[in-house]
């Protein structure tokens, strides 16, 4: 927030709306600002924390230049501040994500190129079915995170852009400067410009929602995946052992799929936290009462959940034990006919989806 107003008052200085020497002093102030959260919060009852915000970098302002206070905020509103504040915290948290897809992605390609011919029982209805390559089932996980990747970076880019509108959303209040102090905004700012605030238009935050909701789901079906093959009856892959995971604390024999309960629990909660995204797109008129207030905890939650669920696949995959042994011998057992070699398109499969991922691998970082 203190972001925002350090940029504004820099931004309409160099369009003439204030002065070098206030911007100055609004930016200066705004570096060594300090708030008292819980003061903060007792006095935003009002129904947004930007009012008692501004109250308070406004008299920290006032001590250093009394003039330039009366600058602090000045063309802005409420939702402004808020918006954008929640955009910067976006902005670095969906980077972060994105680069833990991407770890995710590149252990599914590493097994899909290691395992292109071993053969393994696929399960259809959770009996099994006909053999498969391995590296083919690696791939069909690869191909779902290949597909969030480019969504996820998608969405973020435009989710992320700067909200700036003013009272009620026109920059009346600015003149006919108020669209060129919006670009310089965007501009200190390092977001893109929005052609019209979109504070009462909140698809954007729905999709990116969505998306991150989508890749918590790849991961948890990965998890689910890996979970099975660790049964101990099974026994076809495992995550790799590590000090203080997966252990059971009255049940010394067990190790258990610690990482993939972590990816099935956020693909669990995730939806449900994107639905109240998908619930907030009817907003009253220019702004919505009760709406977009509760989208801060939402979307903390939801991009956290995606973190968690795809860091923890990340590892199960980068670290996976795959036992090619259990799996020959289970496909003997269960399969007596099978052919191992005869895998159709699997090959041609496989292929295609390493070569969607390194197109998607290829992109850039919202």
């Amino acid at each position: 927030m203190v972001c925002f107003e350090s940029a504004l008052a820099r931004a309409s200085a160099r369009h003439g709306l204030l002065s070098a020497a206030h911007a100055q002093a609004i930016s200066r102030a705004c570096e060594t600002a300090r708030f008292d959260a819980v003061q903060l919060a007792r006095e935003g009852r009002s129904g947004t924390l930007a009012i008692p915000f501004v109250k308070h970098l406004t008299a920290q302002v006032a001590a250093a230049s009394p003039d330039a206070a009366k600058h602090v905020h000045e063309g802005a509103t409420s939702q402004d501040v808020i918006d954008t504040a929640v955009v910067l915290c976006l902005k670095p948290a969906c980077t972060h994500v994105l680069g833990l897809a991407l770890r995710l992605g590149d252990a599914a390609s590493k097994l899909a190129q290691r395992y292109p011919k071993t053969s393994v029982a696929a399960r259809t209805l959770l009996q099994p079915a006909l053999p498969i390559p391995f590296g083919w089932k690696a791939a069909v996980w690869l191909s779902m995170v290949a597909r969030s990747v480019a969504g996820l970076r998608e969405a973020a880019r435009a989710a992320c852009a700067l909200q700036f509108g003013g009272p009620s959303g026109t920059l009346a209040s600015l003149g006919d400067r108020g669209a060129a102090v919006s670009a310089t905004l965007a501009e200190e700012l390092a977001l893109p410009p929005s052609p019209i605030p979109w504070h009462s238009a909140r698809d954007g935050f729905a999709r990116l929602g969505a998306e991150l909701a989508i890749l918590a789901g790849a991961a948890g079906k990965i998890g689910r995946d890996v979970s099975l093959l660790m049964q101990r009856e099974v026994g076809e892959a495992a995550e790799a052992a590590a000090a203080g995971r997966g252990g059971s604390s009255s049940m010394p024999h067990k190790r258990n799929p610690v990482l993939s309960m972590l990816a099935l629990e956020a693909a669990q909660r995730a939806p449900g936290l994107a639905a109240t995204l998908l619930a907030q797109l009817t907003p009253e008129h220019e702004r919505g009462l009760g709406q977009w207030q509760s989208q801060w905890f939402t979307l903390r939650e939801l991009v956290c959940a995606s973190a968690s669920g795809t860091a923890a696949m990340a590892d199960a995959l980068e670290g996976l034990e795959v036992n090619e042994q259990a799996m020959r011998q289970n496909l003997e057992s269960l399969l007596k006919d099978h052919a191992g070699d005869s895998f159709g398109a699997a090959g041609a499969m496989t292929a295609s989806a390493l070569a969607e991922w390194a197109e998607a691998r290829r992109g850039t970082a919202p």
